[in-house]
């Protein structure tokens, strides 16, 4: 289930990426609807993991690392998702290089967590699994520094207030996916020092 979590975290941030990188509004709307039926799906994945876990008395780790992993894979979902939501609902038509870098570095992590989850089924490969777990944490420091030089950006170049606030208001979405997905390879590496 948590490969079936992964796996779908990987499909919307493609899609989002997907959604960066479109101009047609038709299609951007086409997109942030798969982009929600996606995240509804991750709802769906979460909660069967939750009732596994209160019916099943052995679990193959912690039950509240299972609990917390399946907390923040949800939660990565949840701010791609939302991410999306604010690019529509805001009527952003201009996708600057730094929200699209954002979007491939959260598609970057996702693939990452993705690698580190399906290792953890039998935990042989620690190493790819603290490989990923690194990868992860570095991603999510490039997208600090992003995140902060896109933010300075707005107040030095963008005389509208309002403008300020609409895109401010998406990186802080794409850079708190960024955060969920290093949350999720420190609890895979708490796994990991369990089992050593």
């Amino acid at each position: 289930m948590f490969e079936q979590g992964s796996g779908n975290l990987i499909k919307i941030a493609e899609a989002l990426v997907e959604l960066l990188n479109e101009t047609d509004d038709d299609k951007k709307l086409s997109i942030t609807k798969h982009i929600e039926d996606l995240e509804h799906k991750g709802d769906d994945i979460t909660h069967q993991i939750f009732l596994e876990l209160g019916k099943n008395f052995i679990t193959p780790f912690d039950r509240e690392d299972i609990h917390l992993l399946a907390t923040v894979i949800d939660d990565i979902a949840d701010y791609i998702h939302d991410s999306s939501t604010r690019i529509q609902l805001y009527k952003i038509h201009n996708i600057t290089p730094a929200i699209k870098q954002m979007g491939d570095l959260i598609l970057q992590g996702c693939q990452d967590l993705d690698k580190a989850i399906r290792e953890l089924k039998n935990l042989k490969n620690l190493r790819v699994i603290a490989e990923s777990c690194v990868r992860i944490n570095s991603m999510e420091n490039q997208a600090d520094a992003v995140f902060k030089r896109a933010v300075a950006d707005l107040f030095d170049y963008e005389p509208d207030a309002k403008i300020i606030i609409k895109y401010k208001e998406v990186l802080a979405a794409l850079e708190t996916a960024t955060d969920k997905c290093e949350d999720a390879a420190n609890v895979i590496e708490s796994i990991l020092v369990k089992h050593a």
